[in-house]
């Protein structure tokens, strides 16, 4: 497997990993399946500041993770927000670890200190659309849980919790070096 830097030619791959998320699970919040071009808008985008990364074996992607605002204001350039998705079947291979691995080693070097993921919990151990598995992944790479919002997202006619989670990726400085924005070179 291989971690390399995804392009708006993976848009069609990577939005065939997404498609499922959107129709079958609440990991997602939007109902609909995003068009082609906007999915290579969205790709192009996050390129201009951020790292979007593919995990490639034998030249299909199995999954992909991007690093994007925490918030627009500048005095938040220092934080991130990580997502991640994995085509179907491909979990608990370490693909998930691999990816966020090499996305912290770029935030790092772009002089970002902290990781958030904003991440939907189930309403009941037996919900049809959403288990916990995103929530243990992110504290087994190392994320805490800072905050929940209740009943902030509804979708399969039934109401989603969101937690944020938290990493620390790098030790707070006093004075911090400039945001730089991703250059692209993996």
């Amino acid at each position: 497997m291989t971690i390399r830097l995804a392009s708006v030619d993976d848009a069609e791959e990577i939005l065939e990993i997404y498609a499922p998320y959107v129709l079958n699970t609440a990991i997602t919040f939007e109902y609909e399946v995003p068009k082609l071009e906007a999915f290579k808008e969205r790709i192009a985008n996050t390129l201009k500041k951020y790292p979007y990364l593919v995990a490639e074996e034998h030249g299909s992607i199995l999954g992909y993770a991007y690093a994007g605002a925490f918030h627009p204001r500048e005095a938040y350039n220092h934080g991130a927000e990580l997502s991640i998705y994995l085509k179907d079947g491909e979990r608990k291979k370490g693909i998930g670890r691999a990816l966020y691995e090499k996305m912290e080693s770029f935030l790092i070097t772009q002089n970002v200190y902290t990781v958030y993921a904003c991440i939907a919990v189930p309403p009941t151990e037996d919900d049809p659309h959403l288990t916990n598995g995103s929530v243990l992944f992110h504290q087994r790479m190392g994320f805490k849980t800072i905050g929940t919002f209740e009943s902030c997202g509804y979708k399969f006619n039934r109401w989603y919790n969101m937690v944020w989670m938290e990493k620390r990726i790098r030790e707070i400085i006093p004075i911090p070096e400039h945001f730089l924005p991703f250059n692209g070179t993996v």
